[in-house]
């Protein structure tokens, strides 16, 4: 009895954050703009009509999928450790021009004209609701969240746990004083953790907030959100990073559809983008992009440089671990796209970008 009792004391322990987690659903009864939103229906946000949107060849995660992910397991990790880059210290403003450095899945910090744009950051062993269960990290971070330089602001692209950590949000609510640009309704899970009134900035797609000569604007994305067993209660959306002179775009997670086009008319040319690459399969083939997919939106979005993000550090599609940078640099080739391939760490000068090293291939 006594082990039996020590047991149930650990896990309940280990679980005691979980409530907290699952963030905050935002209250459309009594939050104007969640109700009032074009994005918003029936109780829920939903993607704008598309044509292009690749319909899924399954129902999601039924249990064929669920099948798939269990006992088709081979390659879908490194084989070796994956390399990773200690950033140097950029005390001080940031530096002219644009860099970025990635740490690994789809957080980077973007230097863009003397601002520093943190985006999704997640600092965690585990992108879940528990500290001990769900996907683990493949590789360390590259540096401490506490290392990292003042930022001007930090950027969510959504509510998924691999996108929005609630222990590495706060900590930067101690470690910077930058406010916090988000989708509507994800106000809410911020308020739960912490987050102070002031530092919070939601937006709606196609919503602007400025930041001294740093404009900050949400744009569309075809996803859907949801932390717990209710979907779609929060907005989800992409990020256009504009300084006076200079651009950077952020996909965060989508299918490819119509909404790039139109993102490259009215925001474009953009110096560079930061395009997801990876966990996706035939079974959601409207929310996550192929390698191909992303080259397709990186044209429509008249990007200059590619930077594959949304792989590496996170087991969460069925392809090999590898797949989804071998396939992005066949497809960018035939395109004539140009293409970057960090190491997480590394940082990019996007006007000198490092050439391609195959650094993956001796480790997959």
């Amino acid at each position: 009895m006594t082990a039996l009792a020590a047991g149930l004391g650990a896990a309940a322990w280990s679980l005691r954050d979980l409530p907290a987690a699952f963030g905050r659903r935002p209250d459309a009864e009594r939050e104007e703009r969640v109700r009032d939103s074009p994005q918003y229906r029936d109780g829920a946000f939903h993607n704008a009509p598309s044509t292009l949107a690749r319909a899924s060849e399954a129902p999601g995660f039924d249990a064929g999928t669920a099948r798939r992910m269990l006992f088709e397991r081979g390659g879908r990790v490194p084989a070796h450790p994956v390399p990773t880059v200690r950033p140097a210290p950029t005390p001080g403003p940031a530096p002219e021009g644009v860099r970025i450095t990635w740490y690994g899945h789809a957080s980077a910090l973007v230097e863009l004209e003397g601002f520093r744009v943190l985006l999704d950051p997640i600092w965690s062993d585990r992108c879940s609701p528990a500290a001990h269960v769900g996907p683990k990290r493949l590789h360390p971070v590259p540096v401490e969240l506490e290392e990292l330089p003042p930022v001007d602001a930090v950027l969510i692209s959504h509510d998924h746990y691999d996108h929005l950590d609630m222990p590495t949000v706060k900590r930067l609510v101690h470690t910077q004083s930058a406010p916090f640009a988000v989708p509507l309704g994800i106000g809410g899970h911020l308020r739960r953790w912490g987050v102070p009134e002031h530092r919070i900035i939601e937006l709606d797609w196609d919503e602007t907030c400025t930041l001294g000569d740093l404009v900050l604007t949400l744009t569309s994305a075809h996803h859907f959100s949801g932390r717990g067993l209710t979907r779609n209660t929060t907005l989800w959306g992409s990020w256009v990073i504009a300084g006076p002179n200079r651009r950077v775009f952020y996909t965060g997670d989508s299918g490819y559809f119509e909404g790039y086009a139109r993102i490259g008319e009215q925001h474009g040319p953009f110096d560079a983008a930061l395009v997801q690459i990876g966990a996706y399969d035939a079974a959601w083939a409207d929310i996550h992009m192929t390698p191909e997919d992303a080259v397709l939106a990186h044209r429509d979005l008249r990007g200059g440089l590619l930077v594959p993000v949304h792989w590496c550090t996170f087991n969460l599609g069925l392809h090999p671990w590898a797949e989804p940078v071998e396939r992005l640099l066949a497809e960018a080739k035939t395109q004539a796209v140009p293409l970057a391939v960090p190491r997480p760490g590394e940082r990019v000068d996007v006007d000198n970008p490092p050439e391609l090293d195959g650094w993956w291939e001796t480790v997959s």
